[in-house]
């Protein structure tokens, strides 16, 4: 299948909203900066960087995926050796720090700096999730070409619904398909309808998945 084109419409409005996020954030930012302090100062082996980075792939390009820290230094340490990626490991609430556990996974407020992603043009607000490069060989493999094919983005149906209602990639394809069918306004329109989505997941605090 070709490229799936991002029409300029599409990248204003990862603009305009990405940055609009980051001003309005920035409170947010500055609490999280706060409880990361309060964290370390009370517990040695959550001490260590506010910021980390996983390789991922948006449109067939590998790219640095900015994340606040939720693992602990231990943990972060042993997935970089064992080449493995975040989401296994944040499975096992014993491999997240305090501010990790009680701050950002609940509120998915670790994903924020992910909104510096999107200003780059790394990934888009709406797309399917971006997915470490090892993973994607794999759905590959299996004739899934669509994450080589479309930016990746912030949220997405898969990631809103949490897989209900069909599988991760059975959502992401119709999403794929609806990017290809759409014109750039109509293209606006449906993400903002999923931006609304995903803005009442985070306020009941269930947070995103996939």
């Amino acid at each position: 299948m070709e490229p799936v084109p991002r029409p300029p419409s599409k990248r204003v409005l990862d603009l305009v909203v990405a940055g609009a996020l980051l001003v309005v954030l920035s409170p947010v930012v500055v609490v999280v900066f706060l409880a990361f302090a309060f964290d370390a100062l009370l517990v040695p082996r959550d001490r260590g960087g506010i910021l980390y980075h996983e390789p991922r792939i948006s449109s067939g390009r590998t790219f640095g995926l900015l994340k606040f820290r939720t693992l602990r230094r231990d943990v972060l340490d042993e997935m970089r050796r064992a080449g493995g990626h975040a989401r296994l490991y944040e499975a096992d609430l014993a491999n997240l720090t305090w501010v990790g556990r009680r701050v950002l996974k609940p509120w998915y407020l670790d994903e924020i700096p992910q909104l510096l992603n999107v200003l780059r043009g790394d990934i888009s607000l709406v797309g399917p999730r971006p997915w470490p490069p090892g993973m994607v060989e794999r759905q590959v493999a299996k004739g899934l070409r669509y994450r080589n094919e479309i930016a990746a983005g912030l949220t997405g149906p898969a990631q809103v619904t949490k897989g209900a209602g069909g599988s991760y990639a059975d959502l992401d394809l119709a999403y794929v398909e609806r990017s290809r069918d759409l014109t750039g306004w109509a293209l606006v329109r449906y993400d903002l309808r999923i931006l609304r989505s995903t803005i009442a997941v985070i306020a009941r605090g269930e947070g995103l998945s996939y």
